[in-house]
């Protein structure tokens, strides 16, 4: 076949459009690259996965650990561990606190995290995502951003005793 002229000009004309096919052929796995797509790819796999607890205005890490994760908190859903999971995404680090671990009313939770970067803007956008993966029956009651920092403590202790005399002349 390989001194054949129609086979080899068939080779030559193929061999081309072949290898433009393997070079496209990266763009199909798209979600095994998650971290080299663009925030609009992002965009369309979080419409696509159905997840409206995704917030498109965040920052292109946060959506990519959000579209990470879809999958795993489309599982869990209406779970503490999905409310657990979404802190970690937005804000990094936190805890879920129950009603009944803290003294507050029945069905409600509180989220505590120490990010200190988190704003109230951040704050707005991610109850928004809360009340999409909690379950329907608990209501956030409130997020509580702790800030703990070492600090240098300084006391003294004045001790001042005195004795009153008084001095009578005896004439």
């Amino acid at each position: 076949m390989s001194g054949n002229d129609d086979v080899q000009g068939m080779s030559s004309a193929l061999s081309y459009q072949f290898q433009e096919i393997a070079a496209e052929i990266i763009n199909v796995l798209i979600y095994s690259q998650i971290d080299k797509q663009p925030s609009e790819v992002l965009d369309i796999l979080a419409w696509q996965f159905g997840a409206d607890w995704y917030d498109s205005n965040a920052e292109i890490e946060i959506k990519r650990k959000a579209i990470k994760d879809v999958l795993y908190l489309a599982r869990i859903r209406g779970t503490p561990e999905a409310v657990r999971r979404v802190i970690e995404i937005y804000f990094g680090d936190g805890r879920v606190e129950e009603w009944f671990d803290y003294g507050g009313e029945p069905g409600y939770f509180r989220v505590v995290t120490t990010n200190t970067a988190a704003t109230s803007e951040q704050a707005e956008r991610f109850a928004k995502a809360i009340n999409s993966v909690k379950r329907l029956s608990a209501w956030l009651e409130t997020i509580i951003i702790q800030s703990t920092d070492n600090m240098d403590i300084y006391t003294g202790v004045v001790l001042r005793m005195t004795d009153k005399l008084t001095l009578k002349q005896v004439t």
